[in-house]
């Protein structure tokens, strides 16, 4: 009875942090070209990355402008339109 118990909890426990996980995180690293109250504009090769930010971003050391960092991000849908499918027409035999 008790390894079934313990069978559960476990199962329990692994199903909750499965479902807890969320979305995947990504990173960039570079020099900071500009930051302002809402954003940070990183380069990485010759790509400018924008990167959003509010007053839950946590942020270690003096973010400025010329210093390397790494950010870690989520992708997260802002707004999502939906558009139904067009039906294909059948083909017409000649």
């Amino acid at each position: 009875m008790k390894k079934i118990l313990i069978f559960v909890c476990a199962f329990m426990f692994v199903a909750t942090v499965a479902l807890a996980a969320g979305p995947k995180t990504y990173q960039v690293t570079g020099p900071v070209l500009a930051v302002t109250a809402d954003t940070i504009v990183v380069e990485k090769g010759k790509d400018k990355w924008e990167v959003g930010r509010d007053a839950a971003t946590k942020i270690t050391g003096d973010l400025k402008v010329g210093s390397k960092v790494t950010i870690e991000y989520t992708m997260k849908a802002a707004a999502v339109e939906v558009k139904d499918a067009k039906k294909a027409e059948p083909k017409k035999k000649k």
